[in-house]
């Protein structure tokens, strides 16, 4: 049986029953992550939210061994169209240079908080322990 390896959510963002990260083998599943901050605040804002959602990703990688460039699948999803030009731009800083990870982006009708504008999830690659 192949161990799996969990990553909980960060020492005081309350979250649902969940991983934010689980590692099978060579394979690091993100949860989809919001744009909560380390103290469980939600901004008003798309790139202060989207600016969260990255410091959270990253943060997941790092315990997992790996960066932004070991992303191989990413999904993005927005509660406003009018966003879209704007995460594109903050997401090429973000995840960026190219190669980009595969993605699929999505607006959706809404997020688990009306307050949410944003969740990104993700599946990397990860190498060694």
């Amino acid at each position: 049986m192949t161990a799996i390896k969990h990553f909980p959510p960060p020492a005081g963002i309350k979250a649902p029953p969940l991983s934010f990260g689980a590692r099978v083998g060579d394979l690091l599943f993100i949860s989809g992550i919001p744009g909560f901050d380390a103290n469980g605040g939600l901004p008003d804002g798309f790139e202060a939210q989207f600016a969260n959602v990255v410091t959270n990703f990253k943060r997941v990688l790092d315990e997992a061994g790996a960066t932004m460039r070991d992303l191989v699948k990413v999904n993005v999803l927005l509660t406003r169209a009018q966003d879209v030009a704007t995460m594109n731009a903050l997401y090429a800083g973000a995840f960026g240079p190219p190669p980009y990870p595969a993605r699929t982006t999505c607006v959706v009708v809404a997020l688990p908080n009306p307050k949410m504008l944003i969740e990104i999830e993700g599946v990397a690659s990860v190498k060694g322990p």
